[in-house]
């Protein structure tokens, strides 16, 4: 037969007093079972207010990287034209530098103790790039979007950096110096490619 819920209860209240008793005499035991009963905690030596403003910062950057990658996915599968092969491959270079940027941004937020995204729909309520969801959009309109959001996606980025700066977390904001040069090709390369001639 099974102990009962209230059998375990009181098993586990009673090893975890007894644990605090040890832990008085062991400050190690102490810190581990502070660790044990924490959330999610990184140290750190930036204030809690640097982390929650880094945090919310990188974490908005983080929701537009993921819409701003699948909008540059969704237009590198519907791309039609004259210049199919061209525009296919730029927007899938373009795609795989955004989709680098992930894993750096949230890792980079975890560093600083903050927590990251969790879910598709945590993205949804947090990304300010427009979705484009129509049937069909001109290869040349693709382009000229792409170029709008990018550039709009630097802006956001120099803010961010000024978060930063702010806080002092020269670390962050190194990154950030990287995907604004990155950024900005992107957005000089799609604004070269919607030129049309004279």
């Amino acid at each position: 037969m099974l102990p009962s819920n209230d059998v375990l209860s009181s098993k586990m209240k009673t090893s975890s007093h007894d644990g605090r008793n040890l832990a008085k005499s062991n400050p190690r035991r102490t810190e581990l079972l502070h660790r044990r009963e924490a959330p999610l905690e990184t140290r750190t030596d930036l204030t809690p207010e640097a982390t929650k403003d880094i945090s919310g910062a990188m974490n908005a950057i983080l929701a537009d990287v993921f819409a701003l990658y699948v909008k540059t996915k969704n237009f590198h599968w519907h791309m039609s034209g004259h210049h199919f092969r061209d525009y296919h491959l730029l927007l899938d270079e373009h795609a795989d530098q955004l989709f680098a940027m992930t894993d750096v941004i949230a890792e980079r937020v975890r560093k600083i103790g903050g927590l990251t995204l969790h879910s598709i729909g945590e993205i949804a309520r947090a990304q300010r790039v427009l979705d484009n969801d129509a049937a069909y959009v001109e290869p040349l309109d693709m382009l000229a979007e792409l170029a709008d959001d990018n550039k709009t996606f630097a802006a956001r980025l120099r803010e961010t950096h000024n978060v930063c700066d702010e806080h002092r977390d020269v670390a962050t904001a190194s990154f950030i110096e990287v995907w604004i040069d990155e950024t900005e090709r992107r957005t000089w390369f799609l604004f070269e490619a919607t030129r049309r001639r004279n």
